[in-house]
């Protein structure tokens, strides 16, 4: 059981997800929404229903990444609708509900946590296999809310190279102990840049402490994802779904194995 932390929030009648993982980490600038991206688009190209639930509320990216930014917002009486992508996956985002795409919102943490219980308690997400939650960086008030609000079956640390990746993931990871949320594994984004010439892997930050940390710690490591300008050019004009290499086969593969577990 979990120590001094609320009992999730119901789900609304319009919402039925059997898998939802939040993608965290302990800083900012390591990729998350990049990895929940590709993770989305991966499992969509299974053929499963997936949604994006964009918690970055003050700093959300997924709806450019998707190409969805100035999509409008459907809602009735009984329930607000995602935005859909061309392949269909399912968008929420703070973003999607501002009257321009570049205004701040500047709130202090009680109306953000208010926010991230509406995304989950008003929006109709539908029968959905998988629900990502692309979370904001660090361990405060937002992924705090999410933790103790939303029934998470579990979360995938991203990290990177640099010599801060061990306090990176210990805090992600101390923190999703203390809570008692199970941790699916670790990806590593930034992990290499292909030379364009000859091929070869370069690690432009170093060797990579993932391998040793996955030890110490117990993680599976669940994929690593190079500086790809194809990636970063396809984030950029909102066309994600187009990726042709994910570099996250793996992590896919783990996560389809627990739906079908469940």
């Amino acid at each position: 059981m979990r120590e001094n932390v609320m009992h999730p929030i119901p789900k609304n009648e319009f919402t039925d997800v059997k898998k939802i993982y939040a993608i965290v980490s302990g800083k900012g600038g390591v990729g998350k929404s990049l990895v929940t991206s590709l993770l989305a688009v991966g499992l969509r190209r299974e053929g499963f229903d997936v949604g994006v639930f964009d918690a970055d509320i003050t700093g959300p990216s997924i709806p450019k990444i998707f190409g969805v930014t100035g999509e409008k917002i459907d809602s009735d009486s009984k329930a607000i609708y995602p935005v859909r992508t061309h392949n269909d996956i399912r968008i929420m985002s703070m973003n999607l509900l501002l009257n321009k795409e570049d205004a701040p919102v500047i709130w202090r943490g009680p109306l953000i946590a208010k926010t991230i219980e509406q995304f989950w308690t008003e929006v109709g997400w539908g029968v959905l296999d998988y629900l990502l939650i692309d979370m904001p960086p660090g361990t405060g008030d937002v992924v705090l809310t999410v933790f103790q609000s939303i029934p998470i079956d579990g979360i995938i640390i991203v990290t990177s190279p640099q010599d801060l990746v061990s306090l990176i993931v210990k805090k992600a990871y101390n923190m999703a102990k203390q809570m008692d949320i199970p941790i699916v594994g670790i990806v590593e984004n930034m992990s290499y840049a292909i030379c364009p010439h000859c091929g070869k892997e370069i690690e432009i930050f170093g060797k990579s402490k993932l391998e040793s940390i996955a030890q110490e710690l117990d993680l599976k490591i669940l994929g690593k994802v190079p500086i790809d300008p194809e990636l970063t050019k396809l984030c950029d004009e909102g066309e994600i779904e187009k990726a042709r290499n994910l570099y996250l086969d793996s992590c896919i593969e783990v996560l389809k194995k627990e739906i079908a577990e469940k």
